[in-house]
């Protein structure tokens, strides 16, 4: 298995590594994971950009100085303050219309027993009026993790993301762009694991998270700046 570390240097390189694995998988067929911090973003699912007052949503988001994007993958609005977690895995698929279920479900319960691994109890759903509700949600008071998954010809992406702290900053933002979106939010929803008594070590929680993901495969490690270029290997980023 292919483990990809790091951060690219800009938004865009960011994304086009998870890209990258998907194709790669769909060509050679060999799965592939990645846990990281995303640069400081809101990033809108496709359902965000077609309501009416998307244009205002965006504008709130960057007013409360996360930069707007737009995903393929997932549901509603997901923040990244540059210490939240990313995850992806990706996996090659020989019949594109089986296995759904089982993907969110083995991706889930691995995240989940990273949570447990860090010291939080985190259980099955989430809290009412939640950022990006879905079915395969972890929570502790408040959401921790949501979890998302895409499927091409060939590979599934199965993705997510792990607030690790800042949830007051995440709520902070997407109360005016939920409100934006007509959608149903509570800021109080937001947890996080440090707000549950765990770590408030992203790099910490990335490495856990990779390693449950990971699991009994070998690991092939390979840094993502050296793919695409340069950055500051230690991610940090703050509010």
């Amino acid at each position: 298995m292919r483990v990809l570390r790091g951060r690219a240097a800009s938004r865009d390189a960011d994304r086009a590594v998870v890209a990258a694995m998907l194709d790669r998988a769909a060509e050679d067929g060999e799965p592939a994971v990645r846990a990281w911090r995303p640069h400081r973003q809101l990033a809108f699912g496709r359902r965000d950009a077609r309501a009416d007052d998307y244009d205002v949503a965006v504008k709130a988001a960057d007013a409360c100085g996360f930069e707007p994007i737009e995903r393929s993958v997932g549901g509603r609005a997901v923040a990244y303050t540059g210490n939240t977690v990313a995850f992806a895995k990706v996996v090659p698929l020989d019949d594109m219309r089986v296995g759904m279920d089982e993907r969110y479900e083995d991706v889930t319960t691995a995240v989940q027993r990273a949570c447990w691994r860090l010291g939080v109890p985190a259980r099955r759903g989430e809290p009412e009026a939640s950022f990006c509700p879905g079915d395969y949600s972890l929570r502790d008071d408040g959401k921790l993790v949501g979890v998302a998954q895409r499927v091409r010809k060939g590979a599934a992406l199965v993705s997510g993301v792990v607030v690790v702290r800042d949830s007051e900053a995440i709520a902070d933002v997407l109360d005016p762009v939920y409100a934006a979106l007509d959608q149903p939010f509570d800021p109080a929803s937001v947890g996080s694991i440090a707000d549950a008594g765990g770590t408030d070590d992203p790099d910490a929680v990335a490495r856990t998270v990779e390693q449950l993901l990971v699991g009994d495969a070998d690991a092939e490690v390979v840094a993502v700046p050296d793919l695409v270029g340069s950055d500051d290997s230690t991610g940090n980023e703050t509010n």
